[in-house]
């Protein structure tokens, strides 16, 4: 199903199983300060090691501990370490982004 991202409840291990749209959005996601890892692992069903894995596999490695740099450093990139209030994973710009079943609700 090209061109179709599929929302999943089982835990996703193996990137091969991801069509190609969903990993870059996937990445994507991952490069971004607000989407926490559980949007990720909600939309997608890989958690965040699975992520990370992907990100060591797919970037340039440089790249990749630049990403990894960022990711300890922020954050909001834990739902458990942002601050009270924000409650959703979901920005308002989100809708325009196209393959988004998440936001087409």
């Amino acid at each position: 199903m090209v061109g179709e991202s599929i929302i999943r409840n089982e835990e996703i291990t193996d990137s091969s199983l991801l069509s190609e749209n969903e990993i870059n959005r996937i990445i994507e996601m991952a490069w971004e300060d607000r989407t926490p890892f559980d949007a990720i692992e909600f939309q997608f069903g890989l958690n965040e090691a699975g992520v990370k894995a992907l990100m060591k596999e797919q970037l340039k490695f440089s790249s990749y501990k630049m990403w990894r740099t960022r990711v300890v450093n922020c954050n909001t990139k834990h739902v458990k370490k942002r601050v009270d209030g924000i409650d959703r994973f979901k920005s308002n710009l989100q809708r325009s982004i196209t393959l988004n079943k998440i936001s087409k609700r």
